[in-house]
C-alpha cells in the first residue's frame, strides 16, 4: 500500500500500529514516527532539476544538427562539391555526421552501469559531462575536416548515453518513492525542452551570423553551460543511499535519506526504505552470477521474461516511431516548402515541448496503456499521410508548385508530434 498523499503532505497513519487506520501490527514499528513528511522538500526538487540536466543535454544535442546541415558556412566548409561548385551534402556523409551521435549513445549506455558501480553515481555523472563538454569542443575546434565534426558528436554521445542511463539511476535511488514517477517525467521534459532550445538557438544564429561559423559554432558552445551546471553541480549533492549502503555507508545512506526526505533518523518512511535498500541487495549477492545467466534467471521467473521483453521492444519502437525523422532532419525537410524551414523546425520542438505537460496529465488521468496505444494509432493515421502526400501531391522537382501540399506535410508533422509528445 502506498502512502497517502496530498498537495503539500505525505501521510503514514495506516502504517501506524498506534492508529485505527493502521494496517501493520508489529510491535517493532510502533516506537516509529509516523507525522506526515512534506510532499516535496527543496533538496529533492533542486536534486531533480539539476540532474534532469542529464537530459537537457540530450535533447540539445540531439535538435541541434537538423539546422547545422542547412546553415551556409556549415555546409560550405564540411559538405562536398557539385561539378559547378556548389557545396552538398551526401547522403552518406549527413548520415555519418547525425548518427555518430547515437552510435556513441549506445556505446556510452553499455560502459557507463559498471563504471558507476565502481566510483559511485555522483562522480559518474560529473565524469560523462566532462566527456560531453570534450565532445563540443572537437566539434567546434573543427575547420574543414567533416570526420572531425563527426568524432565529436561521437565522443559527445558517449556521455549522452551514458547520461541518459546514469540520470534516472540517481534519480530513482535518491528520491522519495511518492515523487519518483514525477522525476522521471521531469527527465523527458527536460529532453523535449533541450531539442526546442536548440531549434530556438539556430534560428538566432541563423538570422545573425548566418555567413560565419558563429552561426554553428556558438549554438555547440552554448552546450557547455549545461554541461558545466550538471558537471560541477552534482558535486554538491551526496552520493545516492544504495551505493553508500552497499559500500558499507550505512550511516551516510541514512543522512541522504533524512535530507532528502525532510524526516527525523526514526521516522517511518527512512526505516522502510533503509530496511528496503538492505533486502534489495543482499538479494543481489545471493543471486550474483555472470552476466548472461542473471538474465536467463530473471527471464526464467514468472511474468519476468514477458515483462521484461515488453520494456525493450517498446523502447525499440519508440525510436522506430520516426520521431527522430523529424528532430534530425526537420530543417532539410521542410526547406523544400515557402516557409522558413528553420521556423518551421522551432514550432515542431515548440509543439513536443508544450504537448509533454499534456502527456503528464493524460498519463494520470487515463493510464499508461490506454495513452500509449491511442498516441501509437494516432501517430501512424500522421504518418500515412504525411508519406501519401509527400509522395503523391508534392512537386519534388518543384515544390513552389504545390504549396497546399506543404502546408500539409507541416500540419501533418505538427500532429505527429503532438501524438508523440503525449
Amino acid at each position: 500500500m502506498a502512502p497517502q498523499t496530498s498537495s503539500m503532505t505525505v501521510h503514514f497513519d495506516q502504517y501506524n500500529p498506534n492508529s485505527e487506520k493502521g494496517t501493520d501490527t508489529r510491535s517493532s514499528l510502533a516506537s516509529l514516527d509516523y507525522s506526515p513528511l512534506p510532499r516535496l522538500t527543496w533538496r529533492s526538487f533542486l536534486m531533480g532539476v539539476l540532474v534532469s540536466m542529464g537530459g537537457l543535454i540530450f535533447g540539445y544535442d540531439t535538435g541541434q544538427i537538423s539546422g547545422f546541415l542547412e546553415m551556409p558556412d556549415f555546409l560550405d566548409r564540411f559538405g562536398q562539391r557539385k561539378a559547378d561548385g556548389t557545396p552538398y551534402f551526401s547522403n552518406v556523409r549527413s548520415g555519418l555526421i547525425v548518427a555518430l551521435l547515437s552510435i556513441g549513445t549506445l556505446i556510452g549506455a553499455l560502459v557507463a552501469a559498471p563504471i558507476a558501480d565502481r566510483i559511485g553515481r555522483r562522480l559518474s555523472i560529473s565524469f560523462w559531462s566532462l566527456v560531453v563538454a570534450v565532445g563540443f569542443i572537437i566539434q567546434i575546434a573543427a575547420s574543414t575536416a567533416w570526420y572531425q565534426v563527426m568524432i565529436g558528436r561521437l565522443v559527445a554521445g558517449f556521455g549522452v548515453g551514458a547520461l541518459s542511463l546514469l540520470v534516472p539511476m540517481y534519480q530513482a535511488e535518491t528520491a522519495p518513492p511518492w515523487i519518483r514517477g514525477a522525476l522521471v517525467c521531469t527527465y523527458q521534459l527536460f529532453i523535449t525542452l533541450g531539442i526546442f532550445l536548440a531549434a530556438c538557438f539556430n534560428y538566432g544564429t541563423y538570422t545573425h551570423q548566418r555567413s560565419s561559423s558563429a552561426s554553428w559554432r556558438i549554438v555547440i558552445g552554448l552546450g557547455w553551460i549545461w554541461t558545466i551546471m550538471l558537471g560541477v553541480g552534482i558535486l554538491l549533492f551526496p552520493e545516492t543511499p544504495r551505493f553508500d549502503y552497499r559500500h558499507g555507508r550505512v550511516e551516510q545512506a541514512k543522512q541522504t535519506l533524512m535530507k532528502v526526505y525532510g524526516a527525523p533518523a526514526h521516522h517511518y518512511s527512512i526505516h522502510v526504505q533503509m530496511e528496503e535498500i538492505g533486502n534489495k541487495l543482499r538479494a543481489e549477492v545471493q543471486t550474483k552470477g555472470n552476466p548472461i545467466s542473471e538474465f536467463v534467471v530473471m527471464c526464467r521467473a514468472p511474468r519476468m521474461g514477458y515483462r521484461i521483453w515488453l520494456g525493450i521492444m517498446l523502447q525499440m519502437f519508440q525510436q522506430l516511431t520516426g520521431a527522430n525523422y523529424f528532430f534530425y532532419y526537420g530543417t532539410t525537410i521542410f526547406q523544400s516548402v515557402q516557409i522558413s524551414s528553420f521556423v518551421t523546425q522551432m514550432i515542431l520542438n515548440g509543439i513536443n515541448f508544450g504537448v509533454t505537460f499534456i502527456g503528464l496529465y493524460l498519463v494520470e488521468h487515463y493510464g499508461r496503456r490506454k495513452s500509449l496505444v491511442a498516441g501509437s494509432i494516432w501517430m501512424f493515421v500522421c504518418f500515412m499521410i504525411f508519406a501519401s502526400v509527400g509522395h503523391f501531391v508534392l512537386d519534388l522537382n518543384d515544390p513552389s508548385r504545390t504549396p497546399s501540399a506543404g502546408v500539409a506535410l507541416i500540419v501533418f508533422a505538427c500532429l505527429f508530434i503532438l501524438g508523440y509528445a503525449t
